[in-house]
């Protein structure tokens, strides 16, 4: 678990510094869309669970407050280096106006609360 939580914590860092550049949205989409998924044995719901967890972790424990951009990207990166075939989706809703980010694996949100697709109309997945 440790390990998993370092490797989290290291990829909230990557995206920090993406968001911080000033370079946008633009320059994270790269970096989610370039992580190709990597072939693993290990693709349980428990694995991914554990996963989520640890950025759940590293997220508390990170010295900014961590935006759902910021978590999800983490996230999405996180799950594709471990076999997982995960989807960041950026999505808004309109009154009053709000915009969220949230991981799916295989059509089920991994990262949030299941009923986020019902609140916010997805915009974008990468």
């Amino acid at each position: 678990m440790w390990r998993f939580l370092f490797e989290s914590y290291w990829h909230l860092i990557r995206v920090e510094i993406l968001m911080r550049t000033g370079r946008g949205l633009t320059s994270i989409e790269t970096l989610v869309r370039n992580q190709a998924m990597v072939e693993s044995r290990r693709t349980s719901v428990l694995h991914a669970r554990t996963l989520c967890h640890a950025m759940d972790l590293a997220s508390v424990f990170y010295p900014r407050r961590v935006l759902c951009l910021q978590r999800s990207s983490a996230t999405t990166i996180l799950l594709r280096r471990h076999g997982f075939p995960a989807e960041m989706v950026i999505g808004a809703k309109q009154m009053p106006f709000r915009s969220h980010a949230w991981v799916e694996v295989g059509g089920d949100v991994a990262n949030d609360k299941p009923y986020v697709t019902e609140i916010y109309q997805e915009l974008h997945r990468c």
